[in-house]
């Protein structure tokens, strides 16, 4: 018989985050900080089992809300940015970007291994830290999954994860 593979559409109202951030564009210019409701939605293909289904939503959507709550809430920002240097002064992260430097508390910032503080970015890690995270994909036979993220209406980015057995 051959293996049935379906797409599972994962997005519920409560993947989401609030951060605060700014794009960097160059070297020299960039975003003032504002803030976004960021949306999250997953699309998951694997194969349909002999139960009719292709695994336990719940699993998912447990390990998106995780990840969405430690992004919530935060300045955030880019730890691999090629234009932005930050370092850790006590309580303060100190960002220095063009001849500025900006303060954040360390209890209120997140510095993420990403390179900027975009949606593409931001759809990436989040993919990074659920392939990382543990064995669901193999353990649940995952083909492939897309993570997009939206800072509003009409705007996504997203990044794809393809199984390579």
């Amino acid at each position: 018989m051959t293996q049935r593979l379906t797409t599972i559409e994962i997005s519920k109202e409560d993947l989401k985050f609030s951060g605060a951030h700014f794009t960097i564009f160059s070297a020299t210019e960039r975003e003032r900080l504002h803030g976004h409701n960021f949306k999250v939605r997953a699309s998951v293909v694997a194969p349909v089992d002999e139960n009719g289904m292709c695994f336990n939503y719940q699993e998912i959507k447990s390990r998106l809300r995780k990840l969405c709550s430690s992004l919530d809430e935060y300045v955030l920002l880019p730890g691999q940015s090629p234009h932005m240097h930050i370092h850790q002064e006590g309580s303060m992260y100190i960002a220095q970007f063009n001849g500025e430097s900006m303060s954040f508390l360390t209890s209120d910032t997140q510095v993420l291994s990403i390179r900027n503080t975009t949606v593409e970015e931001f759809s990436h890690y989040i993919l990074q830290q659920l392939v990382s995270a543990d064995n669901f994909f193999a353990d649940n036979d995952v083909h492939s999954m897309t993570i997009s993220v939206s800072s509003g209406d009409g705007q996504w980015g997203s990044t794809q994860w393809h199984s390579t057995v």
